[in-house]
């Protein structure tokens, strides 16, 4: 795992007295997107485990791809 969102913002964006935004490195930034899209990944693979699966011969689907 690696250690860019244990560091803390670069600056701090302040309106009214109250802490508003965060300016943080892109390195951070692509952490976060990353970890956000895992979790959503799981969500999705979460419900479709919950759901009956059916199979179907690669080839009937190749057939179904092209005609779309």
């Amino acid at each position: 795992m690696d250690n860019t969102l244990l560091e803390k913002p670069k600056e701090i964006i302040v309106k009214n007295g109250k802490p508003v935004g965060v300016i943080l490195s892109m390195d951070t930034y692509e952490e976060i997107l990353e970890r956000l899209e895992d979790i959503a990944d799981l969500k999705t693979l979460k419900a479709m485990r919950k759901t009956s699966m059916k199979f179907r011969k690669f080839d009937n689907f190749l057939q179904d791809y092209k005609s779309v």
